[in-house]
């Protein structure tokens, strides 16, 4: 953004840089608001995009990675996510962050949703794949990473995330727009019999 540059209803009469390192910047923006009166508007953009996946083995079961969230201090249940780069497709991102995570190749993708995360501060930008016709190969985390891999059928992991067990972000929207689409026929008949497996279908 520039000084002077309107945004939608918004002006920027200023800007300045924050912070910055290979990952985020923030700014903090110097504004008119929409109803006349002067503000500030600090973003954080992400120079990585979101990438997460949703693998579904012919079990039914889908790969979860534990870890502990260094912002929230918590330990975390989540599909296979990270980051790529904005130049790279994001199939092949979620395909590499699949591998390095579980060690899982698939055959089979679908493109299940795209979705900003938390657009009243951050840019971020997510797209999650549906993955399945499984293959088994070898971990290869980030080495500052402590992760943890368990296998739970679907129907476990809707629950996991009904019951607020779950609270990732991507992970929510992935297993709920997964189930959503299984329920009114817009995902491939293989995959889907496997998500509504065990589940009301009305």
């Amino acid at each position: 953004m520039s000084k002077g540059k309107t945004l939608g209803p918004w002006r920027i009469t200023d800007e300045r840089e924050i912070f910055d390192n290979p990952w985020i910047n923030l700014a903090d923006h110097k504004v008119i608001h929409p109803d006349g009166t002067p503000g500030e508007y600090g973003v954080v953009r992400f120079k990585n995009l979101a990438v997460g996946v949703l693998p579904i083995d012919a079990e039914g079961k889908a790969t979860l990675v534990g870890q502990h969230r260094f912002p929230l201090d918590k330990y975390s249940w989540e599909l296979p996510e990270g980051g790529g780069k904005r130049d790279v497709p994001p199939l092949d991102s979620a395909k590499r962050e699949l591998e390095e995570e579980t060690g899982l190749r698939a055959r089979e993708w679908e493109r299940l949703c795209e979705f900003d995360i938390s657009n009243s501060v951050t840019d971020e930008r997510a797209v999650c794949y549906l993955a399945w016709d499984l293959s088994e190969g070898e971990a290869a985390p980030d080495p500052s990473e402590a992760l943890t891999i368990k296998q739970v059928f679907f129907k476990d992991l809707l629950e996991m995330v009904m019951s607020g067990e779950i609270t990732d972000s991507l992970t929510i929207v992935m297993v709920m727009t997964a189930y959503i689409k299984a329920l009114h026929g817009a995902l491939p008949e293989p995959i889907s019999t496997l998500i509504l497996a065990g589940l009301p279908q009305k």
